[in-house]
C-alpha cells in the first residue's frame, strides 16, 4: 500500500462494487465529500461522486489517474443521506456508484451545474413600509397598488405573485426601487405547489384524534408507527394534522406515495389545508421540474415535499417526520436496477435522522404486522369510517352454472341498473386489460403467441391487434389463421375493453370512463379521467388495480368485482396477501360518503377459504391466519430471501451461470440455495431467464455471505455471457 498524498475515493457509475481512486491535479484543492467530480473512466469521461479522501492506495502512483474538475464546492448529497445510500449499496448488493447516481436529478448526474435558476423578487423596505399608499393614488396609481401589495407580504414576491397588477407594473416598480421604498433581489426558482385559500380541517374522531396526539408525541425522537384504518377512515386528515405540528415546530414533512396517480389527489389536499409551498418529486416531472423540487427540499424552502419512490433520497434541510402512505404496495419496491424497498429505506433513514416514521395502510404487509407483533413498531388503530359512512356491505354471486353476458351475470345488470337510477356511480374492476386474453383458431385450435415470450398475445379491440403486454410486440390480426388458413379467429375470455363494449350496449345512455394503462398512456391522461370521476362525468367507472388504490370517490354506492377467480388462485406464496389486499382496497371505494355502499364479488369459487374470510372477519383475521401459515412454512417475514436472476440469448447459459455461482459460494450455515431453476415465465423479450434462491431464518448470515460472494460474482467465466441480478428481499419471484 503506497502513500500518494492526497487520494480520492470516487464512486462511479458503472457496475462494480468497489470505489476507484483518482488523484488530485497539482496545487488542486481537495474537493468535499458528497460532492461531484468529473474523472476519466476508461476511453470515457463520467460524472462521479466523492466519498472519501485518503493517503493510501493500493493502486501504483503511476496508474493513478488524476480528477479533469471538481463540479461543486458544496457537497450535493448530504453527510446523512450519502451514508444511507453507502448502506444501502452494501444492504441489497447493488455497484455503489449506481446506488448514489440514483439518488441525483439526472441533470446532476450529466455535470449540470447545482445552481438553481433565478428569479427577479421585490420586498417592501423599512422607508417604503412606512408610506401611505393614499399619497400616491391620483399620480401614480399604479405604484400605489404595488406599494399595497408588497406592504401585505413579509416575503419577497415574483412575477407569478404580481400577475394581477395590470399595465407596467416593471416600470413602476424600478421607480419604486430608485425612490427607495423597494428593493429587488434574486432568489431560486422551485417547482412549487402553494394556495393561499385554505380550507378549514373537519373535526376528527376520538380514533384520529388519539392517533394525532401519538404521533406528535413521537416527534422527539425516532419511532415506527404503523396507522391501520379501515378504507374511510381518515389517515389523510391523521398526516395532515401531524404535519401541522411538525410545520409548527419549523421542520419538514417528507410524503411518500407508491404511484404517481395518487399524487393529485394528496397534493390536492395538502395545498387546500396547508398555507406552504409543497415540492413534488415524480417520474411525471421533467427534468428540469425535478431539480428544481429537489433543490427546494434540500435548501428548506419547502416544508412539504411529496413524492414517489425515489423522494426517499430527497435531501432535507430540516427533517421533522416521514410518512409512507399504501405501505404494503408492491410499487413502492424498485422491480429492476437498485432494486431497493423505499417503505424499508424510509425507516432505515428516519431511525438515522432520529424522527418518527408513520406508515399508512387499510392493508398493511405482513412484514409490518411480524414488526408489530415483535414490538419493533406501535400500532395506531383507526376503526371506523371518518364522517359517518358506514363499512359497505359484501355479496357473492355465485356465478357456476349461470348465464354470463361479458362476464356480467344478470344478477349484477340488475344492481347496477338500480344504483344508476338512483343518480350514484359504479365502480367494476376486471384486472385485465385488452379485449380478451386470447385470440384462438376455432377451426384447428391455433393461439396467437408471443414470438418473443412465454405468453399469449393480447387481443385489443381497438386497431384489431395482438400485443404481449410483457415486451410490447405485436402485430394486426391475420385474416386466416396462420396454422389452416381457417377465417373463424375468436377472441376468448374477458378485458376491460371487451366488458366495457358490453356496459356501452347495456347502458347506452349512461357515460363510462375506462380507467386502465391503455388508456392513460398520454401525459395527464390518468389525473384527467380521475378528475372526471370525481366530478360525476361518468356513472360507471370500469378499470384495473389503478382504481382500487386510495382514491377518494364520494359518489360510488356500488363496487363489483367481476372476476375474483383471477387472484385465488396464484403461483406465488404472495398471491393470498395480494387478493386480499386489492379485495379490501377496492372494496373502499364504496359508501365513502352519506349513502351506504355495496360490494358485489362474481367467482365460480363462493366457498374459498380465503373468499369466506376476508368477507365475514376481515383482514385482521386473515392477516393472523397468513403469518402462521408463513411461520410453518418458513417463509417471509419468518425468514430472509435473496434471489440471483440472469438472462441470456440462449436457454442453457443461466444455467450455467448459476450452477458457477452456487458453487462459488462459501457454504454459510443455516443458508438454504434453491436452484436453479427457471423463471416462472423463461422466455421474455427473447432472452431466457433462471434463477437461484437464498433463504435463511438469520438475515445477519445471508448478508455476510452475500457481501463475500456477490463481488465474486464479476469473475465467473460465464458472468460475460449472462445479464444478472441480485434482489434482497424480493417480492416478485417472476
Amino acid at each position: 500500500m503506497a502513500n500518494c498524498g492526497a487520494i480520492v475515493q470516487v464512486a462511479v457509475p458503472a457496475p462494480f462494487h468497489h470505489l476507484f481512486d483518482y488523484r488530485l491535479p497539482d496545487a488542486a484543492p481537495p474537493p468535499c465529500v458528497g460532492g461531484r467530480v468529473l474523472v476519466p473512466f476508461g476511453k470515457r469521461r463520467v460524472v462521479g461522486l466523492v466519498t472519501g479522501l485518503t493517503t493510501e492506495t493500493l493502486i501504483e502512483q503511476r496508474r493513478l489517474r488524476a480528477i479533469e474538475t471538481v463540479l461543486d464546492a458544496q457537497p450535493v448529497l448530504p453527510e446523512e443521506l450519502l451514508k444511507l445510500l453507502l448502506w444501502a449499496s452494501r444492504y441489497y448488493q447493488h455497484p455503489i456508484g449506481e446506488c448514489l447516481a440514483t439518488a441525483l436529478p439526472s441533470l446532476l448526474r450529466h455535470g449540470r451545474p447545482t445552481e438553481s435558476a433565478l428569479e427577479r423578487v421585490w420586498q417592501i423596505t423599512p422607508t417604503g413600509q412606512s408610506i401611505t399608499a393614499n399619497t400616491l393614488r391620483r399620480r401614480a396609481p399604479r405604484q400605489a397598488r404595488l406599494l399595497e401589495i408588497l406592504q401585505q407580504s413579509a416575503q419577497p414576491m415574483g412575477c407569478t405573485e404580481l400577475v394581477d397588477a395590470d399595465g407596467d407594473w416593471r416600470g413602476a416598480l424600478e421607480r419604486l426601487v430608485v425612490r427607495g421604498w423597494v428593493e429587488a433581489s434574486n432568489r431560486p426558482v422551485y417547482t412549487l405547489r402553494h394556495s393561499h385559500t385554505q380550507s378549514a380541517a373537519p373535526a376528527l374522531n376520538t380514533a384520529q384524534s388519539q392517533a394525532v396526539r401519538d404521533i406528535t408525541a413521537a416527534l422527539s425522537g425516532f419511532q415506527t408507527l404503523l396507522l391501520e384504518g379501515v378504507t374511510g377512515s381518515g389517515k389523510t386528515e391523521v398526516y395532515l394534522a401531524a404535519t401541522d405540528a411538525v410545520l409548527a415546530a419549523g421542520r419538514q414533512v417528507l410524503l411518500l406515495v407508491p404511484e404517481i396517480g395518487l399524487t393529485p389527489q394528496l397534493v390536492a389536499r395538502f395545498t387546500n389545508r396547508l398555507d406552504v409551498p409543497l415540492a413534488l418529486l415524480h417520474s411525471g416531472l421533467s427534468a428540469a421540474e425535478r431539480l428544481k423540487a429537489w433543490h427546494a427540499a434540500g435548501s428548506g424552502t419547502t416544508p412539504v415535499v411529496i413524492g414517489t419512490r425515489s423522494a426517499v433520497f430527497a435531501p432535507l434541510a430540516r427533517p421533522g417526520l416521514i410518512v409512507v402512505d399504501e405501505e404494503h404496495d408492491t410499487s413502492l419496491k424498485q422491480q429492476d436496477g437498485f432494486r431497493y424497498s423505499a417503505r424499508d429505506l424510509a425507516v432505515v433513514r428516519a431511525q438515522r435522522l432520529s424522527i418518527p416514521i408513520v406508515l399508512g395502510s387499510a392493508t398493511p404487509s405482513l412484514e409490518t404486522l411480524y414488526n408489530v407483533r415483535r414490538g419493533r413498531y406501535r400500532q395506531l388503530r383507526l376503526p371506523q369510517r371518518a364522517g359517518g359512512a358506514v363499512t359497505p356491505r359484501f355479496q357473492v354471486l355465485d356465478v357456476r352454472g349461470k348465464s354470463l353476458r361479458e362476464g356480467l351475470s344478470q344478477s349484477l345488470t340488475q344492481r347496477l341498473k338500480m344504483h344508476l337510477d338512483a343518480g350514484q356511480q359504479a365502480l367494476l374492476l376486471l384486472n385485465r386489460r385488452g379485449f380478451a386474453p386470447t385470440l384462438l383458431c376455432h377451426e384447428c385450435g391455433w393461439i396467437a403467441l408471443c414470438r418473443r415470450c412465454d405468453a399469449r398475445l393480447i387481443y385489443h379491440h381497438s386497431g384489431n391487434r395482438v400485443r404481449c403486454h410483457h415486451c410490447d410486440y405485436g402485430h394486426p390480426v391475420p385474416a386466416h389463421c396462420p396454422h389452416c388458413a381457417g377465417p373463424d379467429l375468436r377472441p376468448l375470455g374477458l378485458g376491460t375493453q371487451r366488458v366495457e363494449a358490453a356496459l356501452r350496449l347495456a347502458f347506452p345512455d349512461v357515460g363510462l370512463l375506462r380507467i386502465d394503462r391503455d388508456s392513460t398512456r398520454g401525459k395527464g391522461a390518468f389525473e384527467a379521467r380521475m378528475a372526471a370521476a370525481q366530478r360525476g362525468e361518468a356513472q360507471i367507472l370500469l378499470g384495473t388495480q389503478m382504481l382500487a388504490k386510495g382514491h377518494h370517490l364520494p359518489e360510488v354506492t356500488l363496487v363489483a368485482i367481476i372476476d375474483a377467480d383471477q387472484g385465488l388462485f396464484g403461483s406465488d406464496f404472495r398471491a393470498p396477501e395480494r387478493f386480499a389486499q386489492l379485495l379490501i382496497q377496492v372494496a373502499g371505494r364504496a359508501g365513502r360518503a352519506a349513502r351506504p355502499g355495496e360490494v358485489i364479488i362474481q367467482t365460480h369459487h363462493p366457498e374459498h377459504p380465503l373468499l369466506q374470510i376476508l368477507i365475514h372477519k376481515g383482514y385482521k383475521d386473515f392477516s393472523e391466519m397468513a403469518l402462521k401459515e408463513r411461520e410453518q412454512a418458513h417463509l417471509p417475514p419468518f425468514s430472509a430471501m435473496a434471489l440471483l436472476r440472469a438472462e441470456a440469448h440462449t436457454a442453457d447459459t443461466p444455467h450455467a451461470f448459476l450452477n458457477q455461482a452456487k458453487a462459488a459460494a462459501q457454504p454459510a450455515q443455516g443458508v438454504t440455495m434453491l436452484g436453479p431453476v427457471p423463471a416462472p415465465m423463461e422466455r421474455r423479450a427473447g432472452r431466457y431467464r433462471a434463477q437461484l434462491l437464498l433463504q435463511t431464518t438469520h438475515r445477519d448470515v445471508l448478508q455476510a455471505l452475500l457481501r463475500t460472494w456477490v463481488p465474486r460474482l464479476t469473475e465467473l467465466k460465464q458472468a460475460r455471457h449472462v445479464r444478472w441480478s441480485v434482489d434482497v428481499d424480493p417480492l416478485e419471484m417472476l
